[in-house]
């Protein structure tokens, strides 16, 4: 089976999908694969097993380490910029028989490299389920979602964030009017620019999600509140049984809830205000509050 790990980006899917690679019947991208085109066939064979067996110091963000990629620089060579970097969502309408061709040879040619019954791939940003679906119609995706604030405060705060260039040079493409409207009325905040670009990649994942067998959606804050129960029901989903090696690898990992509503303090009041009233609608529809605590 061949499955992918998606979500808007700073959601809480590297955890999961960290977690999942743990499993030794799940292949994956490595960031070493991502990084050298050179990669050697035994590296991509034994990915699985080096990853479960270094230190989790070593496969930790924020230094160097060893870890499952989203490997865009890999599948901007092999595929197409086109898949790593869109400004809008992909559909099946964007497929041609020369990029499909690709997305075969490069998702198929790295499972069988792996040599493991089921392999898995994480995208963030646009769902990108449309295309991927016309591809490969039987794969499963597991939507990782996350409280829109928090999201919109951590991409406020990352390095690589373009929000500040305003939606003529960020990551999203136009505005639709309606939001483009919200923003205009808002003076242009950025702290709500991010919550309409969480609102917008949210729209997408409605409209791309697939009939609910190839479907699971989890939430961030229920992972790392139950991680045991959360990441069964994942497995579960894939078919994977919870294996004395997964328990091992599954130990190894910390979750933690420390910044889960880290939005609380790191906005102002009249900022968290703002987001939640812009964002009431799609919180409400994924469980989340939106009255004051």
């Amino acid at each position: 089976m061949l499955s992918f790990v998606i979500g808007t980006g700073r959601c809480g899917s590297t955890l999961v999908h960290e977690v999942m690679a743990r499993h030794p019947a799940l292949g994956f991208v490595s960031n070493l694969d991502d990084r050298s085109p050179r990669c050697p066939s035994s590296v991509r064979r034994r990915s699985g097993a080096i990853y479960r067996r270094v230190p989790p110091a070593l496969t930790r963000k924020g230094r160097v380490r060893f870890a499952p990629s989203e490997g865009y620089l890999a599948l901007s060579r092999e595929v197409s910029p086109l898949l790593a970097d869109p400004f809008r969502d992909l559909t099946a309408d964007d497929l041609t028989p020369w990029l499909a061709d690709r997305l075969r040879r490069f998702f198929l040619g790295r499972w069988e490299a792996a040599g493991t019954p089921q392999f898995s791939h994480k995208f963030t940003g646009w769902p990108r389920v449309g295309l991927l679906r016309a591809v490969f119609p039987e794969a499963r995706f597991v939507h990782v979602v996350r409280d829109g604030r928090a999201v919109a405060n951590s991409w406020l705060q990352m390095p690589w964030w373009r929000g500040h260039l305003g939606p003529s040079g960020w990551h999203f493409g136009p505005l639709p009017e309606p939001y483009a409207q919200e923003w205009e009325r808002s003076g242009r905040s950025h702290v709500l620019l991010a919550g309409l670009a969480w609102k917008l990649l949210m729209d997408a994942y409605e409209a791309a999600a697939p009939p609910q067998d190839r479907w699971l959606e989890v939430r961030y804050e229920d992972v790392v509140a139950d991680p045991r129960k959360h990441v069964e029901l994942i497995l579960d989903f894939l078919g994977l049984p919870w294996t004395p090696a997964f328990e091992r690898g599954f130990a190894r990992h910390r979750f933690s809830s420390g910044r889960a509503d880290s939005y609380r303090t790191d906005l102002t009041p009249a900022q968290q205000a703002l987001l939640t009233h812009s964002l009431e609608r799609h919180l409400r529809r994924h469980g989340y509050p939106t009255t004051p605590l």
